[in-house]
């Protein structure tokens, strides 16, 4: 018997109405991230928990993930004599407070009701964006519409059915995303044995915002191939050739190699994000930002590189900066964010991921964090990027 999971309490609903005064409520002082983490959990049904901490196979990768990150010293740089330091950078013509997105992490519902709605309220306050997800529990035109200034790259499956791919693309450019992030590493789920061990299916009403009950394209025919495997893994030059009927950007999502980096530019990719998706697809691979700086290298400088997988504190995020990165993206860390407070919660991790960063580029004798180069750090024993 499949486990069933309640939904938070309230369920899915209608979205709050977006009153520019409301604010949520209270929430408890959270004074690190650790505090923020052990805040959501405490809130979440053990089963969803152990959904949103959990890696695949044996987690080797997972754990690696924020190991590699621990390898990696500073350089620090004593007696600046710099003003404070600029954390600010811009992406796809947008200005960022800090090098920081959301990633775009589905079944949202299960840490909040209003799951990426409060997410791109948060970093809309704070100026920053989010990638909004296909399989989230509302509708892209529905967080677009909370959150218009950060809801700016949409996320979807380059799988299945042309003709589904191809409307999420439509809809994307009609709601006024700027670009669009293409996750190629996941043509099926990974090996996730949390997931076995407790018999859980994830509840389609956090998954099935975009393809809702009576919609011309239901989320059978839309995602039901991530576990039908009906039909052949796309190819880049197939992925190319449908690309070519959007004049949006467009990054590829799951990149750990210099050859599959190229192979997505050459498909018309203007980036690529290396990510391993948290340590929840293949287990045995390297750590993202493991493989980070090679691909950079492969790049050479002519295409936007982000970062996922493993960031969680600031310091991590300037470690990647420094390796290449143009800027990161926090999935966990958001959803803990959300599970601990909603809006608040979220604009909490970025507000704490902020002063983090500042305060790691003070101490490094650094004044804008888009002058940061591979002098800023070196490597310890263990550390298996090149």
């Amino acid at each position: 018997m499949n486990r069933e999971v309640a939904l938070p309490e309230g369920g899915l609903g209608e979205l709050r109405e977006a009153d520019a005064g409301a604010r949520a409520a209270p929430i408890p002082p959270m004074r690190t991230l650790g505090e923020v983490e052990q805040a959501g959990l405490r809130g979440l049904d053990p089963v969803i928990a152990a959904f949103l901490q959990g890696g695949s196979g044996s987690e080797v990768t997972l754990a690696r993930n924020q190991r590699a990150f621990d390898q990696i010293r500073f350089v620090p740089r004593t007696m600046s004599g710099l003003a404070y330091p600029s954390a600010a950078t811009s992406l796809f013509g947008r200005s960022l407070s800090i090098p920081v997105l959301t990633a775009p992490f589905g079944a949202d519902g299960y840490f909040h009701p209003d799951g990426h709605v409060a997410i791109g309220r948060a970093n809309a306050r704070f100026g920053t964006c989010s990638i909004v997800p296909e399989a989230g529990t509302h509708s892209v035109e529905q967080v677009a519409a909370a959150a218009p200034s950060s809801a700016l790259i949409g996320q979807l499956h380059p799988m299945g059915s042309e003709v589904n791919f191809l409307s999420m693309v439509r809809r994307y450019e009609a709601t006024g995303y700027r670009a669009l992030c293409l996750t190629v590493d996941c043509p099926t789920p990974g090996w996730r044995e949390h997931n076995l061990r407790h018999a859980f299916n994830i509840d389609n009403r956090v998954v099935g915002g975009n393809y809702p009950p009576g919609a011309e394209i239901d989320m059978e025919r839309a995602l039901g191939q991530l576990h039908a495997q009906t039909e052949p893994v796309w190819s880049w030059g197939k992925l190319a050739e449908l690309m070519t009927a959007t004049s949006l950007p467009w990054v590829a999502k799951g990149i750990l190699t210099p050859e599959d980096a190229l192979a997505a530019t050459t498909a018309g990719a203007a980036g690529v994000v290396v990510s391993n998706h948290g340590g929840r697809q293949l287990d045995g691979v390297s750590s993202a930002v493991e493989a980070l700086p090679s691909i950079v290298s492969a790049l050479a400088g002519g295409s936007v590189v982000l970062l996922d997988s493993g960031i969680r504190r600031g310091s991590d995020v300037v470690k990647a900066i420094a390796l290449g990165a143009d800027a990161v993206l926090v999935g966990r860390l958001s959803a803990y964010g959300i599970a601990a407070g909603g809006e608040e919660g979220a604009y909490r991790v970025l507000d704490l991921l902020r002063q983090e960063i500042e305060t790691t580029l003070v101490l490094l004798g650094r004044g804008d964090i888009t002058d940061l180069g591979r002098d800023a750090v070196t490597f310890g024993k263990g550390w298996d990027g090149s």
